[in-house]
């Protein structure tokens, strides 16, 4: 009959003889090298554990990377946008300023005499009034600009000033109904004078005789008669040459050789100095400029 409490082996024995058989162990491989086999299976046996212990570790520093990077990507990206925006913009301004130049370098070629004083002059705003064609350039009277003054682009003949302030300027088209400008037939010289029609790309001729000789195509110059339009600058093409029995004129309208709707800069001639100044400070002895136009009759 076994005993209801038995006896055993006390914890404090058994832990001796493992320490006891511990130093044994450690000191018998020391000298011997006895389990080095040994140690290469345990090794072996437990290294998928040590692999799966690190899988979390190298899980968390892969996402840790790939979300690093996909922010970084995502920055540069922008990054990228912002100067592709920023170099588009500026191209714009390029061509914008590539085009300007060509403008102004063509106004600044275009058929002034040698011995004029010329000022390139930019349109800021163009007269709402549907009845008055008229615009509003950047230079005034501390410029030299005086009423009256011949304004012109690389083509031709654009208007002349008829207001004056102390930075700006209005210039009265040559197409006004109330502007004319004495004109001579390019091709024969035979004179006439060109009116503003009211509308913004025709030119009249009127009293012209139905046997003068003036044909579709011919161009236009200013005569230099009334003595505000220096002689010889281009002013339009005759596009209508038409006579009605009984009629005692012949209907004659011209089209302006400057496109007037698309104009932006305008070149301002003077005579000479003396005029400027004699012009710019007595501007009550100056004719208005339809008077002053209409001066230059056949």
């Amino acid at each position: 009959m076994k005993p209801i409490f038995a006896t055993s082996t006390s914890l404090q024995l058994r832990l001796f003889f493992a320490v006891i058989a511990s130093f044994s162990l450690i000191i018998f491989d020391s000298k011997f090298d006895s389990f080095s086999n040994v140690r290469v299976y345990l090794n072996t046996a437990v290294s998928p554990l040590i692999y799966a212990a690190d899988i979390p570790s190298e899980m968390l520093k892969g996402v840790s990377n790939t979300v690093v990077t996909r922010r970084d990507l995502k920055k540069q990206v922008q990054e990228q946008r912002e100067k592709l925006f920023i170099q588009q913009v500026q191209l714009l301004e390029f061509k914008h300023l590539k085009e300007e130049n060509k403008r102004l370098r063509a106004l600044l070629n275009s058929p002034v005499h040698a011995d004029q004083r010329k000022l390139v002059a930019e349109i800021i705003t163009v007269n709402s009034d549907p009845f008055s064609l008229q615009v509003v350039i950047n230079k005034g009277a501390i410029d030299g600009i005086y009423i009256g003054q011949p304004i012109l682009n690389e083509q031709g003949v654009v208007g002349q000033i008829v207001d004056v302030s102390a930075t700006y300027s209005r210039v009265l088209l040559i197409t006004d109904i109330t502007h004319g400008i004495p004109v001579r037939v390019q091709r024969n010289d035979i004179r006439a004078i060109a009116n503003g029609s009211g509308e913004l790309n025709s030119l009249t001729l009127p009293y012209v005789p139905h046997s003068t000789d003036i044909q579709v195509g011919d161009v236009l110059v200013t005569s230099g008669l009334g003595g505000v339009f220096p002689e010889g600058y281009p002013v339009a093409t005759i596009t209508d040459f038409t006579y009605q029995m009984g009629q005692p004129y012949a209907q004659v309208e011209a089209k302006p050789i400057v496109a007037l709707e698309r104009i932006r800069y305008v070149l301002l001639i003077w005579d000479d100095e003396e005029n400027t100044a004699d012009n710019s400070t007595e501007n009550n002895n100056v004719e208005s400029p339809t008077n002053a136009d209409k001066e230059g009759t056949l």
